[in-house]
């Protein structure tokens, strides 16, 4: 029960690894705030932790917007308790050769993948420094460290995310907050069905990435908490700024 009495944010709480993000961080005891501009979706998650003795509310949240984030980390601490850890989870893509895609696209992209999770720092951080203690666990991609093929603006989005992650870990150190980065490779969700749809040939793709990862399968959400949780435990008091691949051995950055 290491987040026992620990009240948590998870941004786009109501998707796959958003979900088993949510799910396991109640299983260890913390008070959830599932935020998602899905509240359905958000009200699935909550749901099934309530059914299962965990504690968890939902609240909407359009990330690209400050007045909805800023209502909603209020509401949250109202209902919950001051925010102890953060996950920056939501986010979107569209998939397609840079060339085709459009100025609004990069604007949308840019918005969810990178303002948004600026917007939910800025909100949170003012009181994890004034109680000096904080987590905070940033969900980029591999996208962000070795590129990926049709996703140029959103790997840009989440490169950024990186860089923005290592430097607030530097400005924060001395508070007692941490800020690190997990990235997925690819994983079973709704943003890499669409993937795998604009990719034209489904079946063959999920095939190379198979063939690719020296673990011989695709990611599932339930892959990823471990190590979401881990940054923002105590186990990782003394880790900040670090960025871990959760890939299946796809890439190996060092």
């Amino acid at each position: 029960m290491r987040f026992e009495g620990k009240t948590v944010i998870v941004t786009g709480g109501g998707g796959g690894i958003g979900g088993a993000t949510c799910r396991r961080f109640a299983k260890e005891g913390a008070r959830v705030a599932v935020f998602d501009i899905d509240l359905e979706a958000a009200a699935k998650v909550a749901d099934a932790i309530g059914a299962a003795g965990g504690q968890a509310s939902t609240f909407a949240c359009d990330i690209t917007e400050r007045a909805s984030v800023d209502a909603a980390v209020a509401a949250a601490e109202a209902q919950l308790g001051p925010v102890a850890v953060l996950v920056n989870n939501a986010g979107w893509d569209v998939f397609r050769a840079f060339t085709k895609t459009e100025p609004a696209q990069w604007d949308k992209l840019i918005a969810i993948n990178l303002t948004g999770a600026l917007h939910m720092h800025h909100a949170v951080l003012p009181g994890m420094v004034a109680r000096r203690a904080g987590r905070i666990v940033n969900i980029a991609s591999d996208a962000a460290r070795v590129g990926s093929s049709g996703e140029a603006v959103y790997a840009a989005c989440k490169g950024g995310l990186v860089a923005f992650s290592k430097t607030l870990a530097r400005e924060h150190a001395r508070h007692g907050i941490t800020v690190n980065v997990v990235c997925p490779g690819p994983t079973e969700t709704a943003l890499f069905e669409d993937y795998k749809q604009g990719a034209g040939n489904p079946e063959k793709l999920v095939e190379a990435f198979t063939r690719a990862i020296p673990l011989g399968r695709i990611g599932q959400p339930d892959d990823l908490p471990g190590a979401i949780l881990f940054f923002a435990s105590d186990d990782a008091a003394y880790v900040t700024g670090q960025v871990l691949s959760v890939s299946g051995g796809l890439t190996m950055a060092g």
